[in-house]
């Protein structure tokens, strides 16, 4: 007791090692990361599944839910697999299982699900404690062999139980079902394939192991979805990526308003409709692509008005997709409508291949598609070997047991006289018919039923159909000829259930090559209508119906308070600029504007205006039209309007201004010409804050697409007021003051024809005191 009282305590620091932060960081991190890629996220090569998958059918294998028993509450095959196999989260462990019984997200299900277990619009399914579950005929197949020590079984996580390492069984179930999956530093990406395509590749390697890429990707034509789609891809494309194990697929909705068999199917999916109209109908979605979330991106562009050409959208599903696009107007093109929907819309999706699995060393590796299938095809040869080796074992020890059986029958008198006057009658039966113990323990637990003359014939037949069959499995076992006819043969016989004629194995995803989708002019369906355009001094905006008399901009809605600022004729099909004091230029379409039914909306909600940043002009575009752009800084340039078109919130910068400065003036320039005569009479009237006019030719001034710009006029003090170009053959013109609206021309302006950027003259007598043209 001294001693231990006395003892020194353990100094903590001892078991501190001394290394570098960086190294032993770098350890830890590996030990993790190849952790999360060999048993979590990359699936096994040889079964095509990852861990919990597979702990998730052993569990229900030990349950006996094969497909012929009953439904079993899915908290209880949870239960057991966390409880036993897989020490992780029950809800992780439930949605894997979920995805197992899910017929949209795998191609060939392993599990059969009763119950809530989600459905293709996005929906959750129910808790584990409402569904219920049993394994399907498919993961029978997978999980074949495992009584016949076709795999190796290593201990649990708590070493309680043992668990098998691969499913040893003959379903392809990597390509079959694919697989998905985001490790550390790589990732997984494998589609779903046609299990009798599958299977017919993998007969022809089984011939000829030198077969090549080409050949195999006649048989495997692409993948396979669930939710079938159109694949839309080259062929050599599809090849490509076939051949690395690495690339992307585009993958487009089916159009068609049923099944081929109805009288009234149509596979281009327009559905006619009385009055001339039609209507699109969507049969298959892309894979992996939610259905409510698609119906509510197509709800939203046309809310958004972002696709004009596209009235309504309903969900008529049932058990079927059943997506009804209804048209604009009944003389929109079919096809103009399925290509804006493509490229606006997830009707067309790009898969992306990255067959990237662990082979049979756990080794990760990114594979092409013949590598995979040799890959498997030679794990399912050592499974067949294995198989006929846990026969023969067998075989040989029922031989053991019915030889003994034969010499009781031939000896059968001495044999119950030895039982009869022996007190240990086994070691005297052993030494006189030369018996082991394992024999002789057998005929002393022999039935005296089974001491008639028909159980010894039974027993030579057995005998003699036991020894041929052992006779083949020894061949088998030794020649690597008649394993690969072997397999052969399971592959056809395992065939048969997924032929092309059966429901489950017919292809859903048919291969029709197409382009990209080509852009539609989405304006060229907007009805040309014409409008009055109006913004108040608030920034509030409208598009009213026909062309109002902007006379009586007085008789215009407007909030208390405020007023008119910009009023304009229009028509739908316009692009509306928007200029704003700091140089940028927003863009918004004539037929996206609020109605005048109200005070219309604030055209801050529609493009992202910065707090204080007045708007200088609004006004429609004109195709090919240019428009000269003035700073208060007196500087400027001319620039075209296609340029400056940005529909995005945020708009273009066009002019670059200095702090303090803003940009002042907006106007119309005459379009582009190469008569040297009318450019000769172009000219650009500039007048400053200090009452001065410059006038100068237009040619003077450059064209730009972003920047200050040239001086146009040069200040002591103050800045430009305002700016016009004009012909100098029909004079400069203003606006009389008052409200008359009259117009005074002077048409002598070689007072002030002066040299770009000069500081100029007072205006001619009568020249509007606000320094405006207009």
């Amino acid at each position: 007791m001294s001693d231990i009282v006395d003892a020194p305590a353990e100094d903590p620091f001892d078991a501190i090692v001394d290394a570098p932060f960086d190294a032993a960081l770098s350890e830890r991190y590996l030990i993790y990361a190849m952790s999360t890629i060999t048993a979590r996220s990359l699936p096994d090569l040889r079964d095509g599944l990852k861990p919990v998958h597979r702990r998730l059918l052993w569990a229900m294998r030990l349950l006996k839910l094969d497909p012929a028993s009953g439904y079993k509450k899915c908290a209880r095959v949870v239960g057991d697999v966390i409880g036993k196999y897989h020490p992780h989260g029950d809800q992780s462990v439930y949605d894997a299982m979920v995805r197992l019984a899910q017929t949209f997200s795998l191609r060939y299900p392993l599990v059969d699900g009763q119950g809530n277990f989600g459905n293709i619009d996005g929906d959750n399914a129910a808790a584990y404690r409402y569904t219920e579950a049993r394994l399907t005929r498919t993961a029978i197949e997978l999980m074949n062999g495992l009584d016949e020590n076709a795999t190796d079984f290593r201990p649990t996580y708590n070493g309680e139980d043992e668990e098998p390492e691969v499913m040893p069984g003959l379903f392809p179930n990597l390509l079959a079902n694919g697989a998905s999956g985001i490790a550390v530093g790589m990732a997984t990406s494998i589609p779903s394939h046609n299990a009798a395509e599958i299977i017919d590749a993998a007969m022809l390697l089984i011939d000829n192991p030198q077969t090549s890429h080409d050949q195999l990707m006649e048989i495997v034509r692409g993948p396979d979805f669930a939710t079938g789609g159109v694949l839309v891809d080259s062929p050599s494309v599809i090849s490509a990526a076939y051949a690395s194990g690495r690339g992307a697929m585009r993958v487009r909705a089916r159009f068609s308003n049923g099944w081929q068999d109805d009288s009234a199917w149509e596979p281009t999916g327009v559905e006619k409709l009385p009055g001339g109209t039609w209507q699109l109908v969507v049969s298959e979605i892309p894979y992996q692509v939610q259905k409510g979330k698609l119906i509510e991106q197509i709800a939203q562009l046309i809310a958004d008005k972002k696709l004009p050409i596209l009235d309504d959208i309903r969900d008529e599903s049932d058990e079927h997709v059943r997506i009804v696009l209804v048209p604009k107007s009944r003389n929109v093109d079919p096809e103009d409508l399925k290509n804006a929907l493509f490229r606006l819309t997830d009707l067309e999706t790009r898969f992306s291949l990255n067959m990237n699995v662990l082979d049979s060393d756990r080794t990760p590796k990114v594979m092409g598609l013949g590598e995979v299938l040799l890959h498997w095809l030679r794990h399912q040869i050592e499974v067949l070997v294995r198989k006929s080796q846990h026969r023969l074992e067998k075989i040989d020890a029922r031989l053991e047991l019915l030889q003994g059986y034969i010499i009781a029958f031939l000896n059968l008198d001495r044999i119950i006289e030895i039982i009869r006057t022996e007190d240990e009658p086994k070691p005297v039966m052993m030494a006189e018919f030369d018996l082991n113990d394992r024999q002789a323990e057998a005929i002393l637990n022999m039935r005296l039923r089974s001491l008639r003359r028909l159980e010894e014939m039974e027993l030579r037949r057995e005998l003699e159909a036991l020894e041929a069959e052992r006779e083949d499995l020894v061949k088998l076992i030794d020649s690597p000829a008649l394993q690969k006819k072997r397999l052969k043969k399971d592959l056809s016989a395992l065939r048969k259930n997924y032929a092309e004629e059966t429901a489950l194995g017919r292809r859903r995803t048919s291969l029709e090559e197409a382009g990209q989708a080509r852009e539609i002019s989405l304006e060229a369906f907007v009805e040309r209508e014409p409008v009055t355009v109006i913004m108040s001094k608030r920034g509030w905006i409208k598009a009213m119906k026909g062309h109002a008399d902007l006379s009586a901009r007085a008789d215009f809605k407007f909030k208390e308070g405020d007023g008119p600022a910009f009023a304009f004729h229009a028509q739908t099909t316009d692009k509306i600029l928007i200029a704003t004091a700091n140089g940028r230029f927003y863009t918004l379409g004539a037929d996206k504007l609020p109605g005048a039914r109200g005070f219309g909306e604030p055209v801050s909600t529609m493009i992202d205006i910065e707090a204080g940043n007045d708007i200088v002009a609004v006004f429609p575009a004109v195709a090919d039209g240019r428009m000269l752009l003035a700073a208060t800084t007196g500087k400027g340039f001319i620039a075209r309007i296609s340029e400056v078109i940005a529909e995005t919130r945020k708009g273009r910068g066009v002019v670059t201004l200095k702090p303090g400065t803003r940009l002042k003036v907006v106007r119309l320039a005459p379009p582009e010409t190469s008569d040297e005569a009318v450019l000769r009479d172009q000219y650009v009237a500039v007048v400053g804050d200090n009452r001065k006019l410059v006038v100068f030719p237009m040619t003077e001034i450059p064209e730009m697409s972003k920047g200050q710009g040239v001086t146009l006029q040069r200040y002591k003090d103050g800045g430009l007021a305002d700016a016009v170009c004009f012909r100098m053959s029909e004079g400069l013109s203003w606006t009389m003051g008052g409200d008359s609206g009259r117009m005074r021309t002077e048409n002598d302006m070689s007072l002030w024809r002066v040299a770009r950027g000069a500081a100029g003259r007072l205006p001619p007598q009568g020249f509007p005191r606000n320094n405006q043209f207009d």
